[in-house]
């Protein structure tokens, strides 16, 4: 496990981020919210009153927010510029806006690097996000792709976050169609990826495949 990388894809709601948490801390890994990175570089942009309508703007300013990523699956940190930003980054504003500033080829190198940086500084590690399996770690040993049915995935979004389950539906799969079809890095299931729809499980049974999956995998590496 000691040099481990799984890589866990998804659309919002599909249990991406509980499951990743929740393997990392069964198995003694650490983990990596990409998302959360990404949501950190929108709440900056924003603070600085940088035009989120225009491409140019935010990949001019992409190289200056410090960003730090804690990689503890139980007390997951982000901040930025040294200020904690892991309340901030999920306001409404920032989820407007995450998806358009996701999209800017400036912006996903900048944090590709940074994400690249985390996996090799230490042990293993569980990250997740949309082109983890794809482009973030193409050769993990482990891929996964999580995904729902939409009205799963929007009523376990409303019950974290508050809110109407048929405008959160609406917002996801807006986010969707934005994610699948940026031309940088897009949202898809990377080759050679396990595919689970989390619909009809819980939480803990999702986690227990994904760990048995982990766990063989390694068994067959030593074997």
């Amino acid at each position: 496990m000691s040099s481990l990388v799984v890589a866990i894809d998804g659309p919002s709601g599909s249990g991406k981020s509980s499951t990743s948490r929740g393997v990392a801390a069964r198995l003694g890994l650490r983990y990596l919210d990409t998302g959360a990175m990404f949501r950190a570089m929108t709440w900056w942009m924003l603070s600085h009153d940088v035009d989120l309508g225009d491409p140019d703007a935010i990949a001019a300013r992409a190289g200056e927010p410090l960003i730090e990523s804690g990689t503890d699956p139980l007390d997951p940190t982000i901040t930025v510029d040294g200020q904690d930003a892991s309340v901030a980054i999920r306001s409404d504003e920032v989820n407007a806006a995450v998806s358009p500033v996701s999209a800017v080829p400036a912006v996903r190198a900048r944090l590709l690097d940074l994400q690249r940086e985390i996996i090799a500084a230490g042990e293993g590690i569980v990250v997740e996000g949309r082109d983890i399996g794809s482009v973030v770690a193409p050769d993990a040993p482990v891929k996964l792709y999580l995904s729902a049915d939409p009205e799963a995935r929007a009523m376990r979004r409303a019950a974290e976050a508050g809110g109407d389950v048929a405008a959160t539906q609406e917002s996801l799969l807006a986010r969707d169609r934005i994610d699948s079809g940026r031309a940088t890095a897009p949202l898809t299931m990377a080759d050679g990826a396990v595919h689970i729809d989390t619909t009809p499980y819980t939480l803990d049974e999702v986690i227990s495949q994904v760990v048995a999956l982990v766990e063989a995998t390694v068994h067959e590496a030593d074997a």
